[in-house]
């Protein structure tokens, strides 16, 4: 396998420009993974009109929808769950369901998941789509679960994998992108500070890489002869580009 390039003079940079014309920065700041869901089942699936998607998710989810024109179901509207009123009875079949979309729910109950489960397991065809499978994510100083916490519980009682996961590093978001802003792939560059994420997601997409040592990700990681992640090239900041450029 090829080492990556260290962008390390104003040669390197001239020729590194000059092989892209897009740069993906981060990339989900921009395009985060609610819209790639929703333009996923707009643009990508081609989700039917005479059907909906059940969200268990919060606002963030449903506004991309309703932005796309997609008619949804769940969400808020059954955040309310008393469960001293509680009869499976409850659990009605709707046959108008064609996708359960899974994200981060602060507001998860049984309720949503016994409807996610319903519709996933009864309605022929219904896509099952996880905006991100992070199984944690950082806040206060801390780590909490994550939207692919939320949603285990669904794989597991269906024995069943997700048809698509939005989030990076994972293709269709990438799908979505190129689509949208009309992406060359080959002329494409992606850049980011984590390998894991940002790297593999350009890898996974056949994009040129650059990975930023300012993350978690360190310059041994890269050139280490057991190597997994691998990126085409890297630099210790995106300041260092401005300092070689002059």
């Amino acid at each position: 396998m090829s080492k990556p390039v260290k962008l390390s003079n104003a040669s390197d940079y001239e020729a590194f420009l000059d092989k892209y014309d897009t740069f993906l920065i981060d990339c989900d700041e921009i395009f985060g993974s609610a819209y790639a869901s929703a333009y996923y089942l707009k643009n990508i699936v081609k989700f039917p009109s005479d059907k909906k998607v059940y969200v268990v998710g919060d606002v963030g989810i449903t506004e991309e929808l309703e932005s796309e024109g997609i008619r949804f179901a769940g969400a808020a509207e059954d955040v309310k769950f008393d469960s001293t009123d509680w009869t499976f009875a409850n659990i009605k079949q709707d046959p108008e369901v064609g996708a359960v979309l899974c994200g981060f729910d602060i507001n998860i109950n049984y309720l949503k998941y016994a409807k996610a489960y319903t519709y996933l397991h009864s309605n022929p065809g219904c896509l099952f789509l996880l905006t991100n499978d992070d199984s944690t994510f950082p806040a206060s100083g801390s780590t909490f679960p994550g939207g692919g916490a939320i949603a285990a519980p669904l794989i597991t009682a269906l024995d069943r994998n997700p048809d698509a996961v939005l989030g990076k590093p994972n293709k269709p978001m990438l799908d979505c992108i190129v689509q949208k802003l009309s992406l060359n792939p080959e002329r494409t560059c992606m850049i980011g500070d984590r390998l894991s994420t940002d790297i593999l997601f350009g890898i996974n997409g056949n994009l040129g890489t650059l990975l930023v040592l300012t993350g978690v990700a360190e310059e041994k990681d890269i050139l280490a002869e057991n190597a997994r992640i691998i990126p085409d090239y890297y630099i210790s900041s995106l300041g260092d580009i401005a300092t070689l450029n002059t």
